[in-house]
């Protein structure tokens, strides 16, 4: 007889799973995440690392049949989450609407529509709402409604629900009945103006328990070296007793002089004019500030910089400013790496997103 006090968790497939940062904002929400669906060979050996529990499939999405799904998920999904890769759409593409990487959105619309699960949780680059004059948007709301659902769409700011982090990402959660109403923000830049939130979560917050590393110092798998400080990273550390992926990176000498002259919080725009235009790209020569978040964590590894250290951050670091806890390993080389965590939802926004949606299944 099955023992009725134990709750059924909803199941859930993930789609462009990547490494998995979606996947496990939903695990901890108490959902089981039975597939997990992506063409990058890397980002799914990090993400069966991190989810043993979770079947995975390696290949194009657009070759995935019902019944490939059926056969690793069971008949019964009760949501689907994930975001189609949005490099056409951010501001750092062509945004052209003929990208192929563009139409990726309507393979999730056809599994969506194939699987018709209870709800879904459509994730991507803010940009989506605009560009091709809302073409892009228009298209997943009149689908989703044919298909049955209310949808819900908003732009949410990562460091509004604890992640040292300036990610603004819009989602799009649609449900059968009622309308999905998005969760509070719990964190605000100064909250003695709100005594219910608590402040952002800032880089020093995040990263001062790690150790200091310079040149190209560092192991993959290393002690603390401290005790933790605040409440964030005791969270991060918890069931951890090893730091994964903290090697810095060995600069070029004229690179560590120009990073040296960038201020805490400063970039490109305050270099002397001979240095200041040696990178072109908006965010060149950005070093992070000690007591605000980070802006966006990218895929590469070149243009931002630690608040205090000479060098960009390090995997780990990245990682612990997109919220993935200690015991999350990620595996390949260190440009796998950075893609990996550059590519990925934070977790913990992702954990406030599943646990408001458990009180729509």
């Amino acid at each position: 007889m099955k023992n009725l006090d134990i709750p059924i968790k909803p199941v859930v497939l993930d789609l462009f799973s990547g490494c998995g940062g979606l996947s496990y904002g939903f695990h901890k929400s108490n959902y089981d995440v039975k597939l997990a669906i992506d063409n990058n060979q890397k980002a799914l050996e990090t993400y069966k690392y991190n989810h043993q529990n979770t079947n995975i499939i390696c290949d194009d999405i657009v070759n995935i049949s019902h019944k490939e799904i059926i056969r690793n998920a069971g008949n019964e999904i009760d949501v689907i989450i994930g975001g189609p890769p949005c490099q056409g759409l951010s501001l750092a593409g062509l945004r052209n609407f003929d990208d192929p990487r563009n139409r990726l959105f309507r393979s999730y619309l056809k599994i969506t529509n194939m699987v018709k699960p209870r709800a879904f949780v459509f994730e991507n680059v803010p940009g989506l709402l605009s560009l091709y004059k809302g073409k892009i948007k228009e298209i997943l709301l009149e689908e989703f409604h044919k298909m049955g659902y209310n949808v819900s769409y908003t732009i949410l700011n990562a460091a509004d629900y604890g992640v040292p982090q300036f990610r603004r990402r819009v989602f799009f959660v649609g449900i059968q009945d009622g309308n999905f109403l998005f969760p509070n923000p719990t964190h605000v830049a100064d909250s003695t103006l709100f005594s219910d939130l608590q402040n952002y979560v800032t880089c020093k917050d995040a990263l001062s328990d790690l150790p200091s590393l310079v040149d190209s110092e560092g192991t993959e798998k290393q002690c603390y070296s401290q005790l933790f400080s605040n409440k964030y990273q005791e969270l991060m550390r918890r069931n951890s007793d090893i730091i994964h992926n903290h090697i810095a990176t060995l600069h070029q000498e004229h690179v560590v002089k120009i990073i040296k002259m960038v201020p805490e919080g400063g970039n490109y725009k305050n270099l002397p004019e001979e240095f200041r235009y040696t990178r072109k790209f908006n965010v060149a020569w950005s070093r992070y500030h000690s007591k605000k978040p980070a802006a966006t964590i990218d895929t590469g590894h070149r243009h931002h910089f630690h608040y205090e250290y000479n060098r960009v951050p390090t995997v780990r670091e990245n990682a612990r400013l997109q919220s993935f806890p200690d015991k999350f390993v990620f595996l390949g080389n260190k440009t796998d790496q950075y893609k990996q965590v550059g590519n990925a939802v934070p977790p913990l926004l992702a954990e406030a997103i599943a646990k408001q949606l458990l009180n729509y299944l």
